[in-house]
């Protein structure tokens, strides 16, 4: 499924499919939870609030690399601080911010809740579908929200 460039919004373009699991949930029950939902990290939490990030490259480079055993919690392993961005930033906001932090998984809040989740692949999506024209006006969109700011 391809997103239109019009879509400029977070929100409009977040996954809805976000995987969260409590801090103290074991390595293997994570990957089995993943697999199962077709999702490419796990918020983590604590108390139901979000605290972390585990994603596919961390099973490769720090637990895999690193011969964790699968019964490790989440917690050891996970990328924390949380960053996020809120649902009515745009996409612009959206790349700048994973590209300044180094990352492609970037969680959506909604009143302090998470509420999706934006991906490089997302951005990609939306960048290769648009004629100039629609890029040019996205980009007057965003200029126009900052100067009313």
């Amino acid at each position: 499924m391809y997103y239109r460039v019009n879509s400029t919004f977070v929100n409009q373009v977040m996954s809805k499919n976000v995987l969260t699991l409590d801090k103290s949930t074991s390595l293997q029950e994570a990957a089995e939870n993943m697999k199962k939902l077709n999702v490419g990290c796990v918020i983590v939490t604590e108390n139901n609030n979000p605290i972390g990030i585990i994603t596919e490259r961390d099973f490769v480079t720090k637990i895999v690399a690193e011969g964790r055993p699968l019964f490790t919690e989440i917690q050891e392993v996970m990328s924390s601080p949380l960053i996020t961005i809120d649902s009515e930033e745009t996409i612009w906001e959206a790349s700048e911010l994973m590209k300044e932090k180094s990352i492609h998984k970037l969680p959506v809040k909604e009143k302090e809740q998470i509420a999706g989740i934006v991906t490089t692949t997302d951005i990609v999506k939306i960048s290769s579908v648009g004629s100039d024209s629609e890029m040019r006006r996205i980009c007057d969109q965003i200029i126009l929200r900052m100067k009313n700011e």
